[in-house]
């Protein structure tokens, strides 16, 4: 009876059917409107049952890659001891994962290309460890033709490297994920882009759902 409990317990929780598990990465190095607007849409899931959890690079330390080899080599993680352990092992529990970016110079910034370098050390040991787990993405601009589907693309292109699903939020306003138009007024021109929250929260809705039809 005690091992059938325990079965029923991990299947509820970890296996199909059982409550989603979010992780959310802000790329920015402020805390401003992408922190923002990540944390807009965890919450967004969380009221529909999700669990959730957030990581923002701001302040942290990730080293850059060395493309050493010790990952490789070791099959032990990286040869870097920093903050990415808290991103390796979200990344691992999460289900889903949001990454959201501001646009730098027409792309994602440089601290979130870092932290996508630096997973290659968990698929060192296991190739398979983000395989079939489902990623949308959100991208903030001051301008309004600045960058952000690019940065979209970038985001959805580690998806697929990495053997997850990529999910936008489908034709008509959407198509591959969350743009906003900030104005470069951080927070404030996020919560005032009333057309960037609409397409937010039409692309959480079809990642969700992807995400449900996956468990179940």
């Amino acid at each position: 009876m005690f091992f059938i409990s325990l079965f029923l317990l991990n299947f509820c929780f970890n296996g199909k059917g059982g409550i989603m598990r979010i992780f959310g990465i802000s790329g920015s190095p402020r805390l401003q409107g992408t922190h923002f607007a990540v944390n807009y849409a965890l919450n967004y899931l969380k009221e529909k049952g999700a669990e959730v959890r957030y990581f923002s690079v701001s302040r942290k330390k990730i080293n850059f890659c060395l493309h050493c080899d010790y990952c490789i080599k070791k099959k032990e993680g990286c040869i870097h001891k920093d903050d990415m352990e808290e991103v390796y092992e979200n990344l691992i529990w999460a289900d889903g994962i949001i990454i959201g970016t501001p646009v730098y110079q027409g792309n994602i910034t440089g601290q979130l290309k870092t932290l996508m370098d630096r997973c290659r050390a968990i698929l060192a040991k296991d190739p398979k460890i983000l395989r079939g787990k489902v990623g949308t993405a959100i991208s903030i601009g001051g301008d309004r033709n600045g960058g952000q589907e690019i940065a979209l693309r970038t985001i959805h292109d580690f998806y697929i490297i990495n053997e997850m699903i990529p999910v936008g939020g489908g034709s008509f306003g959407a198509n591959l994920g969350a743009t906003f138009w900030s104005k470069d007024r951080g927070k404030k021109g996020v919560e005032e882009d009333e057309e960037g929250l609409r397409v937010l929260r039409k692309t959480l809705n079809r990642f969700y759902k992807v995400l449900r039809e996956i468990k179940e």
